[in-house]
């Protein structure tokens, strides 16, 4: 595990309750500048794919990227990392749904919302509507998951959706899943079609 991987899972232990020491130390001795927070662990796929493609290495420039393991943790991990913790920059995605909870989690710990860049439903739906439904079944097809697919358009309950709300549910129904099309989707995604709140986070960065 890299340094900054080590620092990373301090980070998630410490929030979870157990100590700030081996994080404050990790932080003392890394060029860590800032910390990307993430909800989960599809969306730190989709960011690192982007990353790749742009040539760059976010750990190497002293950038974290951090899942919290659900948008509820913003509050917890803005203040252990923030103005009031270890003093890092702060900047992330959050949904469209979630950003008055955001706001009020980083404004506690006196962090800038406006570092944070705003989906529309989620980071999926914005990587589907910019693909098209068309191009993202093709790519379920390419990954060998069409059967999947398939059996999951036939279930009754994705009666009446349309095509992108269909592809949304299919990609959180295997274990697994999300995070290996956050990285298949931004990698098949034209560089002129990068969708505006995950382009602006890495130019940000």
């Amino acid at each position: 595990m890299s340094d900054m991987g080590s620092f990373r899972e301090a980070v998630i232990a410490w929030a979870a309750g157990g100590s700030g020491d081996p994080a404050r130390e990790l932080a003392a001795r890394l060029p860590v500048r800032a910390a990307v927070l993430l909800e989960g662990p599809s969306d730190v796929a989709a960011v690192g794919a982007l990353a790749a493609r742009r040539r760059r290495d976010l750990e190497a420039e002293g950038i974290c990227v951090l899942p919290m393991g659900g948008a509820m943790s913003v509050g917890r991990f803005a203040s252990l990392l923030g103005p009031t913790g270890l003093g890092l920059r702060l900047t992330g995605l959050c949904d469209e749904g979630e950003r008055r909870y955001y706001a009020r989690g980083l404004e506690r710990a006196g962090a800038a919302p406006q570092e944070f860049f705003v989906c529309a439903a989620d980071l999926e739906d914005e990587l589907i509507r910019a693909l098209g439904a068309t191009r993202v079944e093709e790519l379920v097809q390419a990954e060998g998951d069409q059967r999947a697919l398939q059996t999951f358009l036939h279930q009754p309950a994705q009666q009446g959706r349309t095509s992108q709300q269909q592809l949304r549910r299919f990609l959180g129904t295997k274990k697994g899943r999300k995070i290996h099309y956050g990285r298949v989707l931004v990698e098949a995604l034209d560089p002129d079609r990068i969708p505006a709140p995950l382009d602006d986070l890495l130019t940000s960065l």
